[in-house]
């Protein structure tokens, strides 16, 4: 809630939102694993992804308009402003000494383009091409709204991460067990109410259906587990 909400035209709410996210990032990482557990992975994975694209537009077009807000600032409290194609002079540091820099480079590259690039290694790290696939294949075991997200062939590419437990006779299998499965999900009112993937196993073991289908019960013990 603390997440300010973006503006069409100003950079200030832009730059706003950026700060923001620096300080509550490990609360937005809570989030998202609350929305996975709930099952709405798909729209966490969407998240991921429009933040991954306004940083970039932060990264690419943001700098102007944050130099330009910052120069306003200074000019309204009389700060006096250096002049960025100046030499960087790091503190304690003789000019002779310094490394070959102006300050345009040093505020822009060490500071603005690496906070972002920081973001952007925190949720490629939490979130990368194999992790984003296992987590949008296992949204379709998903029960909400009658089986909505189910998938097979997302299923089946979710087994085929996991070749000691599914052989390729065991895919051919589980295909047809996952055909019936959603058929007898959807006309068994016991599973209406069903929530969350950890719900759906405890159902299935309630009602004895783990023994009728063993390799889709395999599965969403293996999505349990990741």
């Amino acid at each position: 809630m603390a997440l300010k909400r973006l503006g069409d035209t100003r950079w200030s709410s832009h730059y706003g939102t950026l700060i923001n996210l620096i300080h509550l990032f490990p609360s937005v990482i809570d989030v998202l694993k609350y929305i996975g557990e709930n099952g709405n992975i798909v729209n966490a994975m969407n998240l991921v992804k429009v933040s991954k694209c306004r940083l970039q537009v932060i990264r690419e077009n943001g700098w102007e308009s944050l130099l330009l807000e910052v120069l306003k600032f200074c000019d309204k409290y009389d700060i006096v402003v250096l002049d960025v194609e100046n030499v960087y002079v790091a503190r304690g540091r003789s000019r002779r000494r310094s490394e070959e820099m102006t300050n345009l480079h040093h505020y822009r590259v060490e500071f603005f383009y690496s906070v972002i690039d920081m973001q952007f290694q925190e949720l490629n790290n939490w979130f990368d091409e194999v992790n984003t696939n296992w987590l949008l294949c296992m949204a379709c075991l998903d029960p909400k709204d009658s089986f909505s997200a189910f998938d097979t062939s997302k299923l089946i590419q979710l087994a085929k991460f996991y070749p000691c437990e599914f052989s390729l006779v065991a895919l051919i299998k589980l295909e047809y067990q996952l055909e019936n499965f959603v058929f007898d999900m959807r006309m068994d009112k016991k599973f209406s109410e069903v929530s969350g993937i950890g719900g759906l196993a405890e159902k299935m073991v309630a009602t004895k259906k783990h023994i009728i289908f063993p390799l889709v019960y395999l599965l969403i013990k293996l999505s349990l587990i990741l």
